[in-house]
């Protein structure tokens, strides 16, 4: 290498630093910047075609190193709609263009970033600080279904009323039940040949207990236990209150051979106490055998026909018991076991707040007490994020390098009211500066050194 070799590359070390002490000052400068990722220098040297014996060293060029899959700290946030993703992954977003005739338009391509500080703007978008519009699916909140693909729009979603039809119910009932007849006359079974109790046909399933009759409705109380009690909804949303009781109308027996069954009543009068109220019959009895497994009715859901609370029908009522159903185990308290209990159906809610669930849904809550969800986030994956090629804002655009975006969280998760800080480590920072205004004060040494061997040479020619 001559002299003025020399000086070209000590130029190029001074280039190659001076570009490191820029990603540094970079890194620094947005060290508080929410989901910023910083960029770290990598050298290569240039080297001259020249025979293993008379190489040299060559020039040096400085190029960007991205970390983009290095994630920064995540911290809790008091806004609902903030989310970190953990694990790879982008938040996919879009840039407002414009605002003209009181009409909002966007960017149509997508673009990308870990920043996700995002909240609602005054039309119920998503969009985060640094003006990225949150894409992904909206959902109706009724359905579950996909309404469209494109903004994130919370909004104020509201529920209507939906009338209960299907119960979900799972329980254990006593063996021996303890009822109020049976702690003084021992009596366990429920007689449904009394004059209050309407039978319907030789099955001797009661239809109804007649509180008209008098003392029927206190007998059918002292010779049955309480069953489940749950709020259902009508077609308008207004709350009724569906008060069960078990009846056992049969002990299982050898002699002759017979197996035990039960019958399932509800209060008429929800508002009337339970020995002054109608207690209707659902119509289907419950058989069970010696093992205490339930061997009728067979079909799943249980057909319980009209359901009348007060004034109001519930039509077509039906009982799913599951997969563990109904059982008949001996239970020193002689009170029902109750292990799964749910109603569908609603009143009317309007949305009281939203957060965001690990598996990228954003879920609304109402004043009903519902929880659906009301959109899916838009996610993308890349099989080289680092290929990416950084925009501003935070954002970055696919490339050749990056491959193109898959959609999904693909074994990510998302944290709601949380953001994720920037990669950059302050002290780190601070130790390459070192190191690269060293590596800078050197390389003018080098300069100034062979300037100096030009004069010496040019003085021995003079």
């Amino acid at each position: 290498m001559d002299l003025f070799s020399a000086l070209q590359t000590s130029v190029s070390g001074l280039q190659a630093q001076s570009y490191a002490i820029s990603n540094i000052s970079g890194n620094i400068a947005n060290s508080q910047t929410t989901g910023f990722k910083r960029v770290d220098t990598s050298f290569v040297d240039l080297m001259s075609d020249a025979p293993p014996k008379r190489e040299v060293a060559g020039s040096v060029l400085a190029q960007a190193q991205l970390t983009n899959t290095l994630a920064g700290n995540v911290i809790s946030t008091s806004v609902p709609t903030n989310m970190a993703i953990s694990g790879s992954g982008f938040f996919t977003v879009v840039q407002k263009t414009g605002d003209a005739n009181g009409a909002t338009t966007f960017s149509g391509a997508n673009l990308y970033t870990r920043r996700g500080d995002f909240s609602q703007d005054k039309d119920g978008y998503l969009v985060n600080g640094a003006g990225g519009y949150l894409t992904g699916t909206n959902l109706d909140p009724i359905t579950g279904q996909t309404t469209n693909t494109g903004l994130i729009k919370v909004g104020n979603a509201s529920l209507p009323a939906n009338a209960s039809t299907s119960i979900s119910y799972a329980a254990n009932l006593p063996a021996t039940p303890t009822t109020t007849a049976s702690a003084t006359s021992k009596k366990d079974v429920y007689n449904q040949n009394s004059a209050a109790v309407v039978i319907d046909g030789a099955n001797q399933t009661g239809v109804k207990v007649d509180s008209t009759v008098a003392g029927a409705a206190s007998t059918f109380v002292d010779n049955s236990i309480a069953g489940p009690s749950i709020t259902a909804y009508t077609t308008t949303g207004a709350p009724l209150t569906l008060s069960t009781r078990w009846a056992k109308v049969q002990d299982a027996g050898t002699n002759p051979k017979q197996d035990a069954q039960w019958n399932l009543y509800y209060a008429s009068d929800p508002t009337a106490a339970p020995s002054a109220t109608d207690w209707n019959n659902v119509g289907t009895s419950f058989v069970f055998d010696s093992t205490g497994k339930m061997t009728a009715p067979t079909d799943n859901p249980i057909k319980l026909g009209d359901v009348k609370i007060g004034d109001y029908t519930f039509p077509g009522m039906t009982m799913s018991v599951g997969s563990s159903g109904l059982t008949q185990y001996a239970d020193a308290s002689g009170a029902v076991t109750t292990n799964t209990l749910s109603i569908n159906g609603n009143s009317a809610g309007t949305l009281t707040s939203v957060s965001v669930g690990t598996d990228g849904k954003i879920n609304g809550t109402f004043s009903n007490g519902t929880v659906k969800p009301l959109a899916t986030v838009g996610i993308a994956q890349f099989a080289n994020p680092d290929g990416l090629k950084a925009d501003t804002n935070g954002n970055y655009q696919q490339s050749a390098d990056s491959g193109p975006p898959l959609v999904g969280l693909n074994g990510s998760t998302l944290a709601g009211s949380s953001i994720e800080q920037s990669n950059t480590d302050i002290a780190t920072e601070f130790s390459k500066m070192i190191v690269t205004q060293q590596a800078y004060s050197a390389n003018t040494r080098v300069m100034s050194t062979a300037q100096t061997m030009m004069s010496d040479l040019l003085n021995v020619i003079r």
